[in-house]
């Protein structure tokens, strides 16, 4: 796979109380991910940033909800998102703390 390609797959982490808490329970990551990023673009991404093994990658695409700005009616723009099973002992940690 292109190198640059997968510098530019994962947009941003998710850091919220529902993802924090799943990562905590299930050894997840939650990511959004480019409209047209595949499972495996989306595994070999986290690899090669983070240097960790992924087990397995599930994708969720969000559709934009229907919005109102006076009489102007509009949409938010449609996301996909990654949710990312890492392996046995393996952990990213977005807070810059080391361990």
């Amino acid at each position: 796979m292109n190198q640059e390609r997968l510098m530019k797959i994962l947009l941003s982490p998710i850091v919220s109380e529902k993802s924090t808490q799943m990562g905590e329970q299930n050894n997840q990551v939650a990511f959004r991910v480019l409209q047209d990023a595949t499972k495996p673009e989306i595994k070999a991404a986290v690899e090669l940033m983070f240097k960790v093994k992924v087990d397995t990658v599930h994708v969720l695409n969000l559709k934009g909800k229907a919005k109102r700005y006076g009489k102007t009616s509009g949409r938010r723009r449609d996301t996909r998102k990654a949710y990312v099973s890492l392996s046995q002992g393996q952990e990213i940690n977005f807070a810059g703390e080391s361990a």
